[in-house]
């Protein structure tokens, strides 16, 4: 068996989302324990949302599979733009991860439909944009997680600040990047072009659930609806 059918099928033996252990699973592919968690380690290294370890075993945490979509030809364009848009733009952990679905998203395509799926798009990141590129990584794992972040941030006149904030969206202008925030010095809603952060820690502190000072609170504030 090929390692790349022998990995597709560890994901179908883990969908079921039970306990399963590499012993079991090895059986069942027919191949040593120690092959097994190889494979293992590759489906975990490439995001698969898998708990466990040697000797416990290993459960799949969450959905990893959409439902089957049928999509018209403007929608396959669009989807595929707004990849190209991602893959050649300048975050480089969006690039990676538009530029395998991107790959999934061809092979699965009729060949009929595979150019609508390749569009003839160039794409030029902005200097701003490039600058920007080195935190967004951070910046959305703070997001996620609700971490509070001290920043080193430089003015348009180059005087520099120092401020502790819980970063809530990034927004892009088309050329900008920036980071709405609850900023704890000032004490109100601050936001930031990410170009012009010279630096950036995790404090390692977590933003409490407080109202007025959440992106709902923001959103209100900004006028935001939807």
């Amino acid at each position: 068996m090929r390692r790349t059918d022998r990995l597709f099928d560890l994901i179908q033996i883990l969908r079921d989302g039970r306990l399963h252990t590499a012993r079991d699973m090895a059986e069942r592919l027919e191949v040593s324990t120690r092959t097994l968690w190889r494979d293992m380690a590759t489906l975990i290294a490439s995001g698969l949302p898998v708990e466990g370890e040697r000797g416990v075993g290993y459960i799949l945490r969450e959905p990893i599979t959409l439902p089957p979509l049928t999509l018209t030809e403007d929608e396959t364009e669009a989807l595929a733009l707004a990849l190209r848009l991602l893959a050649e733009g300048a975050d480089p952990g969006m690039a990676g991860a538009a530029a395998r679905l991107s790959g999934k998203i061809m092979a699965a395509l009729p060949s009929s439909r595979a150019g609508r799926a390749d569009p003839p798009v160039w794409i030029f990141p902005g200097t701003e944009a490039l600058a920007a590129a080195r935190h967004l990584p951070d910046l959305r794992r703070a997001i996620r997680l609700g971490s509070v972040l001290e920043i080193a941030y430089a003015d348009a006149e180059g005087r520099e600040t120092v401020r502790a904030v819980r970063p809530l969206v990034l927004e892009f202008w088309g050329r900008v990047w920036t980071l709405a925030t609850w900023c704890e010095a000032r004490e109100d809603f601050r936001s930031f072009r990410v170009d012009r952060i010279v630096e950036m820690r995790d404090t390692g502190r977590a933003a409490l659930p407080e109202p007025g000072r959440d992106l709902a609170a923001w959103r209100a504030k900004a006028g935001i609806s939807g």
